[in-house]
């Protein structure tokens, strides 16, 4: 379990949630600890996703996945307890009332589990040898990489202090960004230098995945990423938040080279 939480990695989700708290006036250290338990279900879907029955990869973050150096079995374990101790945390956080603690637990086991990542990554299995057309891309990617991230932001800006408008534009944004974060993401498994990304390129190719410069080709994906960029920036503007650091991270994730 440690190995996989401290080997490195971006942290965008817990950022992400930091940000849209602050963005709304909340302090951060009210949303610290749902913040590590969001971190914990990402890096617990990734020790998962690595293994032999899912993607077979045997780097992760520029270091050996998690199977290939405790084993399958330590693996999946590992990915169980992560996933468990995540609910725990926040159970405990004290910077939280129990009324919050309901909403954000049954929030992030929505987010997680079979509405929302795990019916992604199902999907996203079964669209393998297959061509996907846009909208069923972006049915498997809102739910696999796209859930998270809209737990995050809402979640940051409920603890902010927003209104259930603001909330509303906000689960819209975190939408819009994991599409951006999923088309930057097959984007760079084309263009992308191992040596930054932290695994080979070219794994979707070799997993036989849809993605979207396969579907649109590398000028049709940028296009449909800025588009996506737009809608972006159009539900931030709603929210009232476009000058914070929530615009800069859209940015970056629509733009990073790892």
């Amino acid at each position: 379990m440690e190995y996989s939480v401290t080997v490195g990695g971006k942290r965008i989700r817990p950022i992400l949630l930091l940000a849209s708290c602050e963005a709304f006036g909340g302090q951060e250290e009210k949303a610290l600890q749902v913040a590590a338990a969001l971190e914990m279900i990402h890096t617990y879907s990734l020790i998962h996703d690595d293994l032999p029955a899912m993607d077979n990869d045997d780097f992760r973050r520029g270091k050996a996945t998690n199977h290939k150096v405790f084993g399958e079995a330590t693996a999946i374990l590992a990915g169980d307890g992560l996933l468990t101790y995540s609910f725990e945390l926040i159970t405990k956080d004290q910077q939280l009332t129990d009324k919050q603690k309901v909403y954000i637990l049954l929030e992030l086991a929505n987010a997680s589990g079979p509405n929302g990542m795990v019916a992604g990554q199902l999907l996203d299995m079964e669209a393998e040898n297959k061509e996907s057309s846009l909208k069923e891309l972006e049915l498997i990617h809102s739910l696999k990489t796209g859930k998270l991230l809209q737990f995050a932001v809402k979640i940051g800006a409920y603890l902010g202090g927003a209104n259930p408008e603001q909330i509303h534009q906000m689960e819209k944004f975190g939408y819009y960004l994991g599409l951006i974060f999923q088309v930057q993401d097959d984007i760079l498994d084309v263009t992308g230098d191992e040596n930054k990304i932290g695994k080979p390129v070219g794994s979707d190719e070799t997993n036989y995945k849809s993605t979207y410069p396969k579907l649109l080709g590398l000028d049709g994906a940028m296009k449909q990423k800025d588009a996506y960029h737009q809608l972006a920036v159009e539900a931030l503007e709603t929210a009232g938040v476009e000058g914070s650091l929530l615009r800069e991270l859209t940015d970056y994730l629509g733009n990073r080279d790892y």
